[in-house]
């Protein structure tokens, strides 16, 4: 029986990654860094999980000698502060809309008395940044449990966000739904045992879903009778 949702932001919640890129390359003109993320360098670089780390990982590919420094964790940190900040700035105005289907979803669930997690590997201030507007400054009260980069040491694919959602929680794995847009959030939903639902974005369509549930442009024609009805063919099949 499918008792609980558990849902990824960036890229499932609303398309955010490219006013993630535009945040990190006004911040890198800011601070005088000669970097700049194109399309096709952002969607390669979003196979590393976490913006300090995405950062961490571009500098040892343009200069790995720089990138050994004494002060780089310091510059990573101060760099992705104020990268954040540009980021939170253009959530907070509003130009950042939910995808297709979510908003209805979620208030269906909630209808249903149906728990919901979030689980990101994202900073909380830019989960609060998207959220607070569509779903209101007590969005926090619609999920069960919260879990950020706050959260978990290691970050996507490595299961850890959401064994502390399903913990959040209290539901085992094999009942509950996670919805992802790239192959890491994937791997790691179906690492922590729970049966995935994908939507991908541009950043994201080539990536590859095996052992997805299903792979949909959107939520926009899903329902819960809809993932109740798949998440019972899943369970049949293991049985």
């Amino acid at each position: 029986m499918l008792n609980a949702l558990i849902f990824d932001v960036d890229g499932t919640l609303a398309d955010t990654e490219t006013a993630h890129r535009i945040a990190f390359n006004t911040t890198f003109r800011e601070v005088g860094l000669d970097w700049h993320w194109s399309e096709s360098v952002y969607a390669g670089l979003l196979d590393v999980a976490g913006g300090k780390e995405r950062l961490l990982h571009y500098w040892n590919m343009v200069d790995p000698e720089e990138a050994r420094g004494v002060m780089v964790a310091e510059t990573i940190a101060a760099v992705h502060a104020l990268k954040t900040r540009h980021y939170t700035a253009m959530a907070a105005g509003g130009k950042l809309p939910l995808r297709p289907g979510v908003l209805r979803l979620i208030g269906e669930a909630r209808a249903a008395g149906m728990p919901m997690a979030i689980a990101t590997t994202t900073t909380p201030a830019n989960v609060h940044a998207l959220l607070r507007g569509p779903l209101g400054e007590d969005w926090r009260s619609l999920f069960v449990s919260v879990c950020d980069a706050s959260t978990a040491i290691n970050k996507k694919p490595a299961p850890d966000v959401y064994l502390a959602a399903l913990a959040g929680l209290g539901v085992a794995a094999n009942a509950c739904l996670a919805f992802e847009d790239s192959e890491n959030g994937l791997r790691a939903a179906r690492a922590a045992g729970i049966p995935t639902v994908v939507t991908p974005t541009a950043y994201t369509a080539g990536h590859r879903f095996d052992g997805a549930l299903n792979v949909v442009a959107d939520l926009g024609d899903l329902d819960l009778a809809t993932l109740r009805r798949w998440h019972a063919q899943t369970c049949d099949e293991a049985a």
